[in-house]
């Protein structure tokens, strides 16, 4: 039996039943074993998440449930996984990315009126969108994906992962997906990672049966390009590998300083890494000038 830890929001579950099934198809029994995270306990406040702890509050105690043996393996959003590794845990599987695109629900941008309020909780997507209409007004946007989506303003919009609303089967609320190569998408958005012990040769053995071979390639990449600047950095951050490009984003609002690039990648994993850290090197030096 495999205990798989999750949160208990609707995507999540939903995500996490995904994973059972997976498993369960490649002859493992599997039991879920949901966990409150503090994210989750905050969900019902207007707080912004960054300021609150950010990438990691969604992961924490999941995290905790494999390491102190009430599970054996924790499944996240992959863009809620810090890129700094949780001392006795490796991620086992990386699940086939679904869309990594943004979406308005709402009106779709080019039909927002002038000084139109825009609703999100992430300083990526409000970077983005202020450099593509300057005259939108940001509101913070909180909660699950069902009480969000009863928060569009009138007028404007709310912004929200295609993946999440493709997980619960709800795309039929999209009123445009963003160009991720224009509106870079978080690192890891729309793939789910799957953690277990470092030390579990059973474990990594079965999750190896759900591992993505492209999916990993790519989030690795991703994940190479935010942990050069840190799991940490509060700056807009935003990092997609499809194929052979890297699209990046990376903003300073309060300078009023955006850089966006997009780099050919090799093959070779290692050669594509590098090119993702040097990237994220030239973009943090741009903004900090």
């Amino acid at each position: 039996m495999i205990r798989i830890a999750t949160r208990g929001s609707d995507q999540a579950l939903t995500q996490a039943r995904a994973v059972a099934d997976q498993l369960t198809a490649a002859g493992h029994e599997c039991d879920l074993v949901v966990i409150s995270t503090y994210g989750d306990r905050t969900q019902a406040t207007n707080v912004p998440l960054h300021t609150i702890g950010g990438q990691g509050v969604f992961v924490k105690e999941v995290q905790v449930a494999v390491l102190d043996g009430r599970a054996d393996i924790a499944v996240h959003s992959a863009k809620d996984l810090p890129t700094t590794p949780t001392e006795g845990l490796t991620i086992g599987a990386f699940t086939e990315r679904r869309s990594p695109a943004d979406a308005l629900i709402g009106r779709p941008l080019v039909d927002l009126p002038t000084g139109a309020r825009v609703a999100t909780g992430a300083v990526r997507r409000r970077a983005q969108l202020h450099r593509a209409r300057p005259d939108l007004e940001f509101v913070e946007l909180r909660g699950n994906i069902l009480s969000r989506l009863e928060k569009v303003p009138d007028g404007g919009s709310i912004v929200m992962a295609v993946a999440a609303l493709e997980i619960l089967e709800m795309t039929d609320r999209i009123a445009e997906i963003l160009d991720p190569a224009e509106f870079v998408p978080a690192v890891g958005q729309g793939c789910v990672a799957i953690e277990c012990s470092d030390r579990n040769d059973r474990l990594l053995a079965a999750l190896s049966d759900v591992d993505h071979a492209r999916t990993r390639h790519e989030v690795t990449v991703e994940r190479a390009f935010l942990a050069e600047l840190g799991s940490g950095c509060a700056l807009p951050i935003g990092a997609h590998v499809d194929g052979q490009r890297l699209y990046t984003f990376l903003a300073d609002e309060q300078a009023g300083v955006t850089v966006s690039d997009t780099f050919e990648l090799p093959d070779v994993l290692v050669d594509a890494v590098e090119i993702a850290r040097s990237a994220a090197k030239a973009a943090h030096e741009h903004v900090s000038r």
